[in-house]
């Protein structure tokens, strides 16, 4: 086949995990066609000398499920590297659903993965009933990049069960069976796992708790095993673990019985900092006894973005707020300029102490930065800043908010950032049992915006770091691709060799940076969410076209829906 595409004389960092090498790259028909020296001349060619070619990087952990049905675009994860997507995890997702259900779902999906429910209620075209119509649906788009799916618990509970699930009951061994069938449709569809919450903070904005909170290890026990006969796929996990022994034997049990491996969020909580070497510990246990079980990771911490504009702040929950809270912008901005109302609601206190510890704890606020810090000094924190000036941290936080007219951004590290650096986070991320993810991307969209952690990865932990030990820019660039490829069953990704899948990255490596995220207001009905872009891709390639330009779409849409495994 002649090449469509070749990469010309790029460094290679191929995803195994090797050393850099210089070479062509010959691209034909979605594939690699050669690696090394090129003779044949391409339909179109990129010089790529002095730069690195990885592969396209694989996100196991996003929450598209809304924005896939609209959108061809899945930003911001497209904008930095990200070739292959997942979509439903936590137990979250649209499908299945009768029309009398759509709103619970809103509902949940609102309060769980802070999208408005303006947004679902306008955007959703709800052209499904059943979740193979859902995959068909996805089917029918052309994306920016390829998506997978994962059959979610919540909606599976609330069709079998109807208003039994959002109060909490037992299934039935009937409904635990039809639960578990639905699930086996949905792997024998296409979807590539199956995921549940078992988080408390995982609830509707009135305060209900997701419907599969608590639920009993026969259910899922139940539909485990459905799943695992269904053909290859896996169990995704989101827990807090309030009782460690207990929960992991109980997920340990479930995985064994279901034959298939599991995955479950890992993170340093602010709580019980020390809680993630428990489970590590337990993982690699699990994993001696012939139980596969992971922890999905992220290589920096899971930050709360506060300002004005934003959906959380410092002073969002202090009584004068609400005043200006709906105003229009520039009234809004007006009003917050005003000495008399600052001085007004700095004097106010944060009623609910929770709230308080998480919006006013000043020596755990940073300023973002341009470029973002995500490990900052303590010192740098309002708290420090505002003792060494003699000040009122909050109103120094107040000040800092109201900069670049009121659009300044400050970033409050909620997980991953008890010790105040990120030295249990490269623990994490080194260990032979973890993947990374918990990126969310399409999720949080009005606070979170850490669909920009593979950027992350690369510029900070292979280049930039200095507050300790920095990692290998192969192995960073293999567990980005070929470690999330092969954990998902996409053997066909994820490696740059002869006959694979022709997504890659050309990267300008000196200028590889993460942007400042920005406030966009183009979700449907106006919706706002947060967009982080990147300079340094030179060239995003997805089943062999390229689809970005130096972060710029090129109008290409080859990205499609991934149904099962692939070899």
């Amino acid at each position: 086949m002649e090449p469509s595409l070749v990469i010309r004389r790029g460094t290679v960092i191929d995803g195994s995990g090797g050393e850099p090498y210089e070479a062509d790259i010959a691209i034909g028909g979605g594939r690699i066609l050669a690696v090394g020296k090129v003779a044949a001349r391409g339909a179109a060619e990129i010089d790529a000398k002095g730069m690195i070619v990885t592969p396209g990087f694989v996100d196991i952990h996003t929450h598209y499920d809304a924005q896939a049905t609209w959108s061809s675009r899945l930003d911001s994860s497209s904008l930095h590297g990200v070739t292959t997507a997942l979509i439903g995890n936590c137990g979250v997702g649209f499908a299945p659903c009768r029309p009398a259900a759509r709103d619970a779902l809103v509902k949940l999906m609102e309060g769980v993965e802070d999208l408005p429910e303006v947004v679902l209620t306008e955007g959703l075209p709800w052209n499904w009933e059943t979740f193979p119509q859902f995959l068909d649906v996805l089917g029918a788009r052309h994306y920016d990049m390829d998506v997978a799916a994962q059959v979610c618990h919540a909606p599976l509970r609330v069709h079998v069960m109807g208003d039994r699930a959002a109060a909490y009951a037992e299934a039935t061994p009937e409904e635990c069976a039809e639960m578990a069938r639905l699930a086996a449709e949905g792997i024998r569809a296409g979807a590539l796992g199956f995921s549940t919450s078992r988080a408390i903070a995982h609830k509707t904005l009135d305060g209900t708790h997701t419907p599969t909170l608590g639920t009993p290890e026969a259910e899922l026990e139940t539909i485990g095993r459905a799943v695992g006969d269904a053909g290859a796929s896996w169990l995704q996990v989101i827990s807090d673990f309030d009782e460690p022994e207990q929960e992991f034997d109980r997920l340990q049990r479930i995985a064994a019985a279901s034959g298939r491996p599991m995955t479950f969020s890992l993170l340093q909580r602010e709580s019980r900092p020390w809680l993630w070497r428990y489970l590590l510990e337990r993982i690699e246990a699990a994993n001696a006894a012939g139980v596969p079980m992971t922890g999905q990771v992220m290589g920096r911490p899971v930050g709360l973005m506060f300002g004005f504009d934003l959906s959380q702040h410092p002073f969002m929950a202090r009584p004068s707020w609400a005043e200006v809270a709906r105003l229009p912008r520039e009234a809004r901005m007006a009003a917050l300029r005003d000495p008399g109302f600052r001085a007004r609601i700095l004097a106010e206190e944060v009623p609910d102490p929770s709230l308080r510890d998480r919006l006013n704890t000043w020596d755990m606020i940073f300023p973002l930065g341009d470029p973002p810090e995500y490990e900052p000094r303590p010192e740098t924190s309002v708290g420090a800043v505002a003792r060494a000036q003699g000040v009122d941290p909050a109103a120094l936080c107040y000040d800092w908010m109201m900069e670049r007219d009121g659009k300044a951004i400050l970033n409050r590290p909620i997980i991953n950032y008890a010790d105040r650096d990120l030295e249990a986070v490269r623990a994490m991320v080194e260990h032979p049992r973890t993947l990374m993810g918990l990126g969310d991307g399409g999720a949080h969209v009005g606070i979170i915006c850490d669909s920009s952690s593979t950027t992350h990865l690369l510029a900070y932990w292979t280049r930039d770091r200095q507050r300790g030990p920095r990692l290998p820019l192969p192995f960073a660039v293999k567990r980005l691709s070929r470690d999330n490829a092969l954990a998902l069953g996409l053997a066909d990704r994820g490696l740059i060799a002869e006959g694979k899948k022709a997504d890659l990255n050309v990267i300008d490596y000196d200028r590889l940076q993460i942007g400042v995220p920005e406030l966009r207001y183009d979700l449907p009905a106006g919706g706002k969410r947060l967009v982080q872009g990147a300079a340094g891709y030179v060239a995003t390639i997805v089943n062999g076209e390229v689809v970005s330009r130096e972060g710029q779409p090129t109008g290409a849409l080859p990205g499609r829906l991934v149904r099962g495994a692939r070899a």
